[in-house]
């Protein structure tokens, strides 16, 4: 690469489109990660609604028709707590990656993930309830710092980007898994209603775990660790060429090259991220940074950690249903979001994104405070444009906001920053998940918004437009050597020629 470190998740195998079945499976397969999150963000959303549960872990309201309620206190603890592990758990992403490796750093992020599991379905009473989506948070923090850099830096660059997008899909599985068990054990009159959806968490913690242990290491990670036999048979599985094959050598030595230059720097720290550089290194973090937080302020997860509450609190009378219909919208429009990622590009699919979450969330808004509960209609258009909304965030900000975080930093602060960006997302996540609650609910001491907190989305949203604009460059096709000339030479906002010149240059180089 020239002009400074190269990014370690470049993609394998030279660009060329040779990459065994096989190897695409396993780079693929780690993004099972993102179903632990998904789960967990659905399961949560609809347990906290189930009448065992509040129960059990609510206090007594002298309304027949809601017996048992919490308070927005316990509320906001309950479901932000997990964002509160998932925090730390991504700031502990960095060392666990460059100490144990991005493979076994995934199977000790199950086995914490497991831990917290086993808490929440024992639990009886908040305090265990709430220290058990602690651990839970842990884990998932680390699978979500852990998985994408797993797989963009195994990945071939020719499908880097849609590979990394499907830990967003897997993320969108696991809310619909969860809708769906929901649905079906909401209604039981025991600790079964709750405990049940629970306790499956453990099998998507046991079959990531067991997978990864069959998954060869990152070979950039082992290179790193000065074992190139084992890098050799790692980007040999992930390529199908033979170890010893000239096309493995040359990718080996291009990360021995790109190693060499990081040593020259010298170790880097977190403080590393933030300094001026020849390419730009803090722009890059900053825009790691607030591209996490831009996506969760688009107020997803307000749909899917309180959609059961939002859709109760509306006069929809079957809320368990309408959540499996946007679960359902989420999964299949995030598709789109794979294939076009690599088809028109990163910053194009953020800018109509964006446009298309604001218009949508407006009219939400809209409709919601001039029409009654009791306008059947009326409801059916807040539904359509909440599921139409949800559309539009699957199949860009949904994906896109993980690609581009695995693929604008450079080597030598890519861990680092890296978790920065995802403990970004994790902090937006606790503080969206936190308040909610308090600018939703009806009573003392709350806003009582309920679906006015759709004018504050849609801002928010315009304002991801002005970020893209202006700090997102285009980065479909480039390697990563390519991406970090891009920072050096130009801005975000000029990267279109900047990059259609990289590719000309690259592409007049291969015919010599």
């Amino acid at each position: 690469m020239g002009g400074g470190p190269v990014a370690a998740g470049s993609g394998i195998g030279s660009g060329e489109r040779k990459n065994t079945f096989a190897g695409l499976i396993m780079v693929c397969f780690s993004a099972f990660g993102g179903i632990l999150f998904g789960y967990d963000t659905g399961v949560i959303s609809g347990v906290k609604e189930m009448p065992d549960w509040l129960a059990t872990f609510g206090h007594p309201t002298g309304d027949p028709t809601k017996p048992f309620a919490i308070s927005s206190s316990t509320e906001s603890l309950v479901v932000s707590i997990l964002s509160a592990g998932t925090f730390f758990g991504a700031l502990l992403g960095a060392p666990v990656a460059d100490f144990i490796g991005r493979k076994y750093g995934i199977v000790f992020a199950s086995l914490i993930f497991s831990i917290g599991v086993a808490m929440q379905t024992a639990s009886t009473a908040i305090p265990l309830f709430v220290v058990g989506r602690v651990f839970a948070g842990l884990g998932v923090g680390l699978v979500s710092c852990l998985a994408p850099m797993y797989q963009s830096e195994c990945a071939p660059k020719w499908i880097r980007g849609a590979v990394v997008s499907l830990y967003q899909w897997a993320i969108t599985i696991g809310i619909l898994l969860a809708a769906v068990i929901n649905n079906a054990t909401h209604l039981n009159t025991d600790h079964s209603s709750y405990r049940i959806p629970t306790a499956i968490q453990f099998v998507w913690a046991f079959v990531l775990a067991g997978g990864m242990l069959f998954l060869p290491e990152s070979p950039r990670w082992l290179i790193k660790r000065g074992n190139d036999d084992a890098a050799a048979k790692a980007l040999s599985h992930l390529t199908g060429y033979p170890a010893n094959d000239p096309t493995v050598e040359a990718d080996l030595q291009e990360i021995r090259d790109n190693l060499e230059e990081e040593k020259a720097l010298g170790e880097s720290s977190y403080l590393d991220c933030f300094r001026s550089s020849k390419n730009r290194i803090a722009l890059r973090t900053w825009t790691g940074i607030a591209i996490q937080a831009w996506q969760q302020l688009t107020g997803i997860n307000f749909i899917f950690y309180y959609g059961t509450t939002f859709f109760n609190q509306s006069g929809i009378t079957n809320s368990f249903l309408i959540t499996i219909a946007t679960g359902i919208v989420n999964v299949f429009m995030t598709l789109p979001g794979i294939w076009g990622v690599e088809r028109f590009g990163r910053r194009r699919l953020l800018l109509v994104g964006a446009a298309g979450m604001c218009v949508c969330e407006f009219i939400v808004a809209i409709v919601g405070v001039t029409i009654s509960v009791e306008n059947l209609a009326g409801q059916r258009v807040l539904i359509a444009f909440v599921c139409i909304y949800i559309a539009f965030f699957a199949a860009t900000w949904g994906p896109i906001a993980w690609v581009i975080t695995g693929e604008i930093f450079p080597l030598q602060v890519r861990a680092k920053a890296m978790s920065l960006s995802v403990a970004s997302n994790w902090l937006w996540n606790f503080g969206i998940g936190y308040a909610t609650p308090y600018l939703v609910n009806s009573g003392a001491g709350n806003a009582n918004l309920q679906v006015k907190v759709f004018f504050i989305w849609g801002s928010t949203c315009f304002c991801c437009i002005l970020f893209t604009y202006f700090c997102v460059p285009e980065t479909k096709g480039l390697s990563l050597e390519q991406i970090d000339l891009m920072y050096q030479n130009t801005l975000p906002i000029n990267s279109l020629k900047y990059r259609a010149r990289l590719l000309e240059e690259s592409q007049h180089e291969g015919k010599h």
